[in-house]
């Protein structure tokens, strides 16, 4: 893509997320809350139908990849349609059964802060399509999915950041204490290496549901982003990466990662703003949707 497509579509994301705006929503997320979903889900449905939003994933967004060690219960989170398929963050690893876990600071067009998220790694029998399945999470602020609808910060110890000394440190923790990862990552021997584009482009144009967030109305979604901020990450060797503690997905999951690795620059990324397939199904399509988003005036 050339860069000045590039930059346009940057500008364009950034412009458009108002702290203002995102704070007249987080009232109106507390009161929609108090709602039943499915009015909720009516409301949203309605209210949004033609826009869509923009998030920003800050810089060092933290990724660990996981082996699957129980594949039948990780594949009774999967939604329907959808089957457990190996894979690797980096180019030329050695694929496995996966889960991810990512945390990272983003601000969007309807929230603003921190996130540590759990996903398995599936294929969409339907599509073909590799697919990050969202079966948890945890954040500071509100959230929404088909599942649960509106709600609220569920850690008030939610930390993700860097020190001057080159560490990644990240200690987040639900308030009902069911989860909680802490980890630090010396970034000084990372080095920027190319990632894997079936996981990291096909896998972000196919986003899904499942575990405790499985909704039977949720259909899969799709990212809307520049594919250079893909293509490389920070592979942070294992001897640099200290787990504490993580206990999300645990008891699917091997002791330790197999895979680090960190974005040392920010990510921008379009959507719906309520779960909706999306036609893209490939680099040239993503491609196009850029230079359209990134025409309009923001």
């Amino acid at each position: 893509m050339d860069r000045q497509t590039a930059l346009h579509f940057i500008k364009h994301t950034e412009m458009v997320i108002s702290p203002k705006a995102i704070g007249g929503l987080y009232g109106r997320a507390e009161m929609l809350r108090k709602l039943p979903v499915r009015v909720q889900k009516w409301i949203v449905d309605r209210a949004n139908r033609e826009s869509d939003i923009s998030f920003v994933v800050e810089p060092y967004a933290y990724f660990l990849a996981y082996e699957i060690e129980d594949t039948s219960g990780a594949s009774a989170q999967l939604p329907p349609g959808y089957r457990l398929i190996p894979t690797a963050m980096f180019e030329g690893t050695t694929p496995r059964y996966a889960g991810i876990l990512a945390a990272f600071n983003v601000h969007t067009s309807v929230f603003w802060g921190t996130r540590v998220e759990f996903y398995l790694i599936a294929e969409h029998e339907a599509t073909g399509m590799l697919s990050w399945i969202i079966c948890d999470y945890e954040s500071n602020t509100i959230s929404f999915d088909p599942r649960r609808g509106f709600s609220g910060s569920s850690s008030s110890q939610c930390v993700v950041t860097t020190s001057y000394a080159g560490d990644l440190i990240v200690d987040v923790r639900s308030d009902d204490g069911r989860n909680h990862i802490a980890s630090v990552a010396c970034l000084e021997a990372a080095s920027l290496q190319p990632l894997d584009q079936r996981l990291w482009l096909e896998g972000n144009l196919s986003v899904d549901y499942g575990g405790r967030l499985l909704d039977g109305d949720s259909v899969p979604f799709g990212l809307v982003f520049d594919p250079g901020e893909v293509e490389r990450a920070l592979h942070i060797p294992l001897e640099s990466v200290e787990i504490e503690r993580n206990t999300f997905g645990q008891e699917l999951l091997a002791s330790e990662p197999f895979e680090a690795c960190s974005f040392p620059f920010a990510q921008h990324f379009r959507t719906t703003s309520f779960p909706t397939t999306s036609p893209i199904r490939d680099r040239a399509g993503l491609e196009a949707a850029v230079h359209q988003l990134g025409a309009e005036p923001a």
